[in-house]
């Protein structure tokens, strides 16, 4: 099965084209004739099966045929974590997020973040590829980026909130403490780790202080240890 993305179609639509990239991409790549079926998502839930009525170039026309409402996840989670000084990096971890099974995202830029530039239009690429390639039917939330103090003066009352640094204050194991079917929001700070002043007022507003690992961990890998923690305590 090949998952195509198309945000356009809704749960109601009964004839859609695809644009010339995706066109092009369908009928020469693929090589998908008149009568071909197709599967189809919004990124908001709705899968779709489509039957191919124009297979051209530059518009490929399909009816669909069946929509289907695909289940939510049990549980919601919000990853904010500060941008890599290697971009490549947090590409990464936004692909394998998605794969696992992430619902939001927010790159937060700290004290010692040594990237405080991102390019979303990029990022919401490898969002929706890695959603097509895990056969996903929701598409991960990219926030803007936002810096750390504003970030917790706004995020500071739903749900379980946590935040994972290196300091030797008293911490929890995030897989003790994390609660399935619930709303979960994790920080993940940059390579330098979050300043004392952001642990500080993060921990003053509610977030709990949480490891991941004996092992000291990259930014990205933590990120993924600790969107897999919460996959597993859901599963």
């Amino acid at each position: 099965m090949q998952l195509f993305y198309a945000p356009e179609i809704e749960k109601d639509t009964k004839l859609f084209s695809f644009n010339k990239e995706e066109s092009k991409h369908i009928s020469k790549v693929l090589r998908k004739k008149e009568g071909d079926q197709l599967y189809i998502t919004n990124g908001k839930g709705w899968l779709f099966e489509a039957e191919i009525i124009n297979a051209d170039i530059k518009h490929c026309n399909v009816t669909i045929t069946q929509a289907r409402l695909k289940h939510k996840k049990n549980y919601y989670l919000h990853m904010a974590v500060a941008p890599t000084k290697m971009n490549d990096r947090y590409e990464w971890f936004l692909e394998k997020a998605t794969e696992i099974g992430i619902d939001e995202i927010t790159p937060i830029i700290c004290e010692h973040s040594e990237r405080k530039v991102i390019k979303p239009e990029r990022y919401e690429k490898i969002l929706q590829s890695a959603m097509k390639q895990s056969l996903t039917c929701y598409l991960p939330k990219l926030n803007d980026a936002i810096d750390f103090n504003t970030f917790i003066e706004n995020n500071n009352s739903e749900g379980q909130l946590f935040i994972a640094h290196c300091e030797d204050d008293e911490k929890y194991d995030l897989k003790r403490k994390v609660l399935p079917d619930s709303k979960t929001l994790l920080l993940i700070g940059p390579e330098g780790d979050f300043s004392s002043a952001e642990i500080k007022k993060a921990t003053s507003s509610g977030y709990i202080p949480v490891t991941l690992s004996d092992n000291r961990l990259r930014t990205e890998t933590a990120a993924i240890v600790g969107c897999h923690i919460i996959s597993i305590a859901n599963g």
